[in-house]
Formats: structure tokens, sequence, C-alpha cells
């Protein structure tokens, strides 16, 4: 299992919601939301537009190029109860992925804390410990 929660992403006028995987082997020095083109359309930032920087990832499948779009967009997860405060994001642009990933930096913004990642349990760091939230259900993009 993994901890996947629900996000609104918003650039501009246009806001979408998802869920994205908390991924926190994807390591950035910045709060970082890796998106899928279609995400990228949706939020015009596809194709790549002037300013954005065409970058190459090392991941474990090996080398991915991306489009780094610098403070983009901005990112807050909601539950049926709460939601975390705004973050100001890069959005990275792959043609590959299929789902939206959160980056290590992102997540700690974010304000989430990874209870238990194989039973996909959560919460906001500022909830008590008790209180675990469920990984919601994957959205691919394809």
């Amino acid at each position: 299992m993994v901890v996947r929660v629900k996000v609104k992403i918003s650039r501009n006028c246009r806001v979408l919601e998802s869920t994205a995987l908390a991924n926190a082997g994807y390591e950035a020095e910045t709060p970082q939301i890796l998106i899928p083109t279609r995400v990228a359309q949706l939020l015009d930032l596809w194709p790549p537009r002037e300013g954005m920087e065409e970058t190459e990832f090392e991941t474990a499948g090996g080398p991915l190029m991306v489009w780094i779009a610098s403070r983009s967009c901005k990112v807050r997860v909601f539950a049926d109860d709460v939601e975390s405060s705004e973050v100001e994001a890069d959005a990275v642009v792959s043609t590959l992925a299929d789902e939206i990933l959160l980056s290590d930096k992102m997540i700690s913004e974010l304000e989430i804390a990874l209870e238990d990642v194989g039973r996909g349990l959560w919460r906001f760091r500022w909830e008590p410990k008790e209180k675990t939230r469920r990984s919601e259900p994957p959205r691919y993009w394809r």
C-alpha cells in the first residue's frame, strides 16, 4: 500500500482536484508536484511555455525528461473535515507519468505525516497521533 492524498492544484483561475501519491523517495530542493501532461494541459502548462526549464531527472527506472515551471502553482491537501495551508510549488511535467506525485519537500510543506505507509495511513502533523487517515484510491491521468 502507499499513501495518496486528495489535492487541489490551482494556477491562475484554474483549479484541479485529484489524488496525489506522497512519494518520500522523490527528493527535491523545492516543493515540487510532478504532473502528467494531461494535468499540465488542464492547468495551461502544456505544451511547454516560455520560461519552463527542460531537464533530466534520475529515477529508479532510469533517466526521465521533465519540464519545470518554477513556482507556477499552488497546492493544498484536503480531507472531509480539514485542509492544509496552500503551498507554492514548482510544477514538474512528465510525458511518462500517469499519476500526480508529491516530492519530499512538498510533503513536508503540506505538513503531512506518513504514519504507516504499508497500511496507507497518514495524518497532518498538527493532528493528534491517534488521528490517522486512510489513503485515497489512485487517480490515473492517461
